[in-house]
């Protein structure tokens, strides 16, 4: 490694398969879009789009989905060298129905397990981890083992030197309690929330960065009120709490005292799904640049908001100059 990277993401990846139809069922749907998906590999993807040095830590299975997403990342220009095959699982795949501009149910593929959770601790590049200018991480890489031992042995690598990303990320579909994920879908509710929540604070002891909507940080912090989620993670050890709280905009609390509150960026919604993972790339972007909170919130807005008016998300992540462009029309 010549040099640091800006941003290292570890999670999610896969093939989102969505359908070219929108306002219709899955079992009306006759042709489909495929695109390089998963939450942690959209963020990289964004914060390349903006022109920032970045990688992915995962895995795919050995299959021929599994070439795609190495070639889509190259395509890119996201490194792809810690994204490893794994025979015993395929690579996995999403769907989605697209009702705008609010509904956008997903149906995960990801058994009988998907190999972004088959990330082991001895597998990483610890220097690498710990030389980023920002690492990322998400709470689906806490809910099964060895992945959930693997994150939390990256957070201890970097031993919060730098920026430190913890994306929330609440998948219940995803948490079985103890165990990790189960078949038939998990616990659900205050039960998949137990199960998560001593994961997650362990998690946040090593982030300086805290971001997620407001059923994302009731996860971690067992409370809903924005400001009182935020203050709820700067006590439990962040720098830096951003809570979305989607047709309030988003508010950005600093240790320091900073608080910035931003409206969210009207747009027609084609597809929210991504939105997020635009958002994420972009809070990256702007705290490699050293922004302060309001210009920097309203810019991850912008760069939401524009994927929000495209169908896919990794290929709807915007430039540099398509999210300038945005904002001085508005």
């Amino acid at each position: 490694m010549t040099e640091p990277y800006d941003l290292i993401t570890m999670g999610r990846i896969g093939v989102d398969i969505y359908p070219l139809q929108t306002g219709v069922s899955l079992a009306q749907v006759e042709t489909f879009g495929k695109f390089l998906g998963g939450s942690a590999t959209n963020v990289a993807v964004a914060a390349a789009r903006l022109g920032r040095r970045s990688a992915v830590i995962s895995r795919t299975g050995r299959d021929p989905f599994g070439d795609y997403v190495h070639q889509a990342l190259r395509d890119f220009g996201v490194d792809d060298r810690w994204v490893t095959p794994v025979d015993a699982y395929p690579t996995p795949v999403t769907f989605c129905e697209i009702f705008p501009p609010d509904d956008f149910p997903l149906y995960f593929y990801r058994r009988p397990k998907a190999p972004d959770l088959v990330i082991h601790p001895e597998e990483l590049d610890r220097d690498a981890i710990a030389a980023a200018r920002i690492f990322w991480i998400t709470g689906t890489g806490l809910c099964e083992e060895p992945s959930r031992g693997a994150t939390l042995a990256a957070l201890e690598a970097r031993a919060k030197v730098g920026t430190t990303v913890f994306d929330l990320d609440w998948r219940p579909m995803f948490w079985g309690g103890e165990g990790g994920a189960s078949g038939d879908g998990g616990a659900s509710g205050a039960a998949a929330m137990a199960a998560a929540r001593p994961y997650y604070e362990a998690a946040l002891r090593y982030a300086t960065v805290a971001v997620g909507n407001v059923d994302e940080a009731e996860v971690a912090t067992g409370l809903r009120d924005p400001k009182a989620c935020a203050q709820a993670l700067l006590d439990m050890g962040v720098e830096l709490a951003v809570i979305k709280q989607g047709p309030k905009g988003v508010l950005a609390v600093h240790r320091d005292g900073r608080t910035a509150e931003v409206p969210p960026t009207p747009v027609e919604v084609v597809n929210g799904l991504g939105a997020g993972d635009s958002f994420g790339g972009s809070l990256c972007h702007g705290l490699l640049a050293g922004w302060d909170l309001e210009p920097m919130m309203r810019y991850a807005n912008a760069a939401g908001a524009l994927v929000a008016s495209r169908l896919a998300c990794s290929s709807a992540m915007p430039t540099a100059d398509e999210v300038e462009a945005f904002l001085a029309d508005r």
